[in-house]
C-alpha cells in the first residue's frame, strides 16, 4: 500500500535545488539556461506523459525522508526495466539527449548542464525495481506533479551498495535509520539484505557508534540474529573458491584482486 506523509507536498523548490540554480555574472539566472528547479518541473511532467510508472529517489528522496539538502541538478528516478525504453522515448522526442548507458541498471536523459538518471537496478544487479517498490511507495507532490518516493526500505537496501571511494552512502543510511527508524517495515528490509548480512552488521554497528542514544531504533531481534550470525560462521570451513565480493559494494577499487591476486568476482562452472 503507498504511504502518505504529512509532509510530502513540496511546492517550492527545496534548498538543494535553489542551490543548483545556474546564476550569471550580477547573480540572476544566466540567459537561456534551466534551472534546476524547471529542469525538475519539466522533466517530472515528461515522465507523467510517457504513462510510465515511476519512483522518485536520490536526494530528493533523501529530503522527503530526513530533510537533509543537497545541491544537485541530477535527478534519479527508479522504474522497472520495462518502463525504460518508453520514458526514453518520451525524452528524446521532447529533445533530450537521451542513452542507454548499462543495460544492467541504468539509462540517461540530458538537457543543457541538468541530468536525470533512469534507474532499475543498481551495478551488481542486486536491486531490481518490482512492483513492491511502487505497493509501499509514499506518495507526495514536487512541483505541481503528484509523484510517488521509493520507499525508505529500498532507499537503504540500494544505499547499502554504495561504498566506493568517490561516494559513500553510509551517513545517508544512518540518517535514513534515524529518522524513519521507528517506522521502518524491518522484516521487508531484512527479506532484500538477509543475504549480505555482513554489510547490514557493519552499517548497524557505525549506526550504534554515531548514535549510541538512539541504538534502540534498531530492532533487538535483528541484531540478535546478525550477532548470532557473525559467531556461528566460525563453525563452518571458510570457502574453498577465492572470492572477493568487493566489486559489489565498489566497481573500481577491487579490480587489483580479480586481475592479480586471482579472487573471483563470480564464479563461472563449465557444463
Amino acid at each position: 500500500m503507498s504511504k502518505q506523509l504529512n509532509n510530502t507536498k513540496i511546492k517550492k523548490a527545496p534548498a538543494a535545488v535553489k542551490a543548483a540554480l545556474p546564476v550569471g555574472k550580477n547573480g540572476q539566472k544566466a540567459p537561456g539556461e534551466l534551472s534546476a528547479e524547471d529542469f525538475y518541473k519539466e522533466a517530472l511532467n515528461l515522465l507523467v506523459k510517457s504513462e510510465a510508472k515511476f519512483l522518485v529517489g536520490g536526494g530528493l528522496a533523501l529530503d522527503m525522508y530526513t530533510g537533509i539538502n543537497r545541491a544537485t541538478k541530477d535527478l534519479d528516478i527508479f522504474c522497472k526495466v520495462g518502463e525504460c525504453p518508453r520514458i526514453l522515448k518520451t525524452f528524446a522526442e521532447s529533445g533530450y539527449y537521451t542513452e542507454m548507458t548499462d543495460a544492467r541498471w541504468l539509462a540517461k536523459a540530458k538537457k543543457g548542464d541538468h541530468l536525470m538518471d533512469l534507474i532499475y537496478n543498481n551495478p551488481a544487479s542486486l536491486c531490481p525495481v518490482d512492483d513492491r517498490w511502487f505497493e509501499y511507495a509514499t506518495e507526495g507532490e514536487l512541483y505541481g506533479v503528484k509523484v510517488k518516493f521509493m520507499p525508505p526500505e529500498e532507499l537503504i537496501w540500494c544505499k547499502l551498495y554504495v561504498q566506493n571511494r568517490e561516494r559513500y552512502d553510509g551517513s545517508d543510511i544512518n540518517h535514513l535509520i534515524l529518522r524513519c527508524g521507528e517506522k521502518l517495515d524491518w522484516n521487508r528490509l531484512w527479506s532484500y539484505t538477509e543475504q549480505h548480512w555482513q554489510l547490514v552488521l557493519a552499517q548497524f554497528m557505525s549506526f550504534h557508534f554515531v548514535y549510541p542514544s538512539d541504538r534502540d531504533i534498531i530492532p533487538r531481534w535483528l541484531m540478535d540474529e546478525l550477532l548470532l550470525r557473525a559467531k556461528e560462521q566460525y563453525d563452518v570451513e571458510t570457502p574453498k573458491e577465492k572470492i572477493c565480493r568487493g566489486p559489489y559494494i565498489d566497481q573500481t577499487q577491487y579490480g587489483h584482486d580479480i586481475t592479480v591476486w586471482d579472487y573471483k568476482a563470480l564464479t563461472m562452472r563449465t557444463i
